[in-house]
């Protein structure tokens, strides 16, 4: 079998680890430099597909749509997100590593189907939590996978999103009517709650990492 090898790398704002993009013929890994394990992978996209899906499947029929998503990651969040909405939508990405996007631009974006190109994208290079304060009652959905979920993992800046007061600002800029949902690796009953005790009804949908229901088993928390 082919080897990874290395294509591009990037350091992580704030905290000093570097990111690195790798390359086995027509399949892309990511992994933070010195650490065991990918943080995503080409070939197994099922759970960040779902975030977009599960989100946007309750927002689909509305008009002039408007969605965050923190986190570019591969680009199956957005593409799955495009997918589901009309052509009038407006999917704006957050994204904090602005070689992630580039990465996204060149030939990692083939697995996704180059969402980035497509005219109703938008890019921030910088915070999630940034736009979140700025846009009160905007978004009609927004979509967090910004680490490993409330236990976080690339950075500790990351775990405010996951806090009552991110949350806070999570719910005051979305629409009446609008969702929230986050992404994680694994479960965690004490942020169920904790979206809970914010005003949210919320579901806990667990999802596989690669279709048809195989990998692991991620979480999708859905808050509205």
């Amino acid at each position: 079998m082919a080897r990874f090898n290395e294509i591009g790398t990037a350091i992580i704002p704030g905290q000093g680890s570097q990111l690195r993009l790798l390359q086995r013929n027509d399949e892309f890994a990511i992994k933070i430099a010195g650490k065991t394990g990918e943080l995503m992978n080409t070939r197994l996209h099922g759970s960040e597909d779902a975030l977009a899906t599960l989100a946007c499947e309750r927002i689909a029929n509305r008009k002039d749509v408007k969605v965050l998503i923190g986190g570019m990651g591969m680009g199956f969040t957005l593409a799955a997100a495009l997918g589901s909405l009309k052509d009038d939508a407006e999917v704006t990405v957050a994204e904090l590593v602005p070689e992630v996007v580039e990465w996204n631009r060149g030939p990692l974006g083939a697995a996704s189907g180059y969402p980035l190109n497509d005219p109703r994208t938008k890019i921030h290079l910088g915070d999630v939590g940034q736009l979140m304060k700025r846009e009160e009652g905007f978004y009609d959905a927004i979509l967090l996978d910004v680490d490993n979920g409330p236990e976080g993992l690339t950075r500790k800046e990351n775990d405010w999103i996951y806090s009552p007061e991110g949350i806070a600002e999570a719910q005051s800029a979305l629409k009446s009517g609008g969702i929230l949902a986050y992404w994680s690796a694994g479960e965690d009953p004490t942020f169920t709650e904790r979206l809970r005790r914010a005003g949210f009804q919320v579901t806990a949908e667990t999802v596989r990492a690669h279709k048809p229901g195989k990998g692991a088993k991620h979480v999708i928390w859905l808050a509205w």
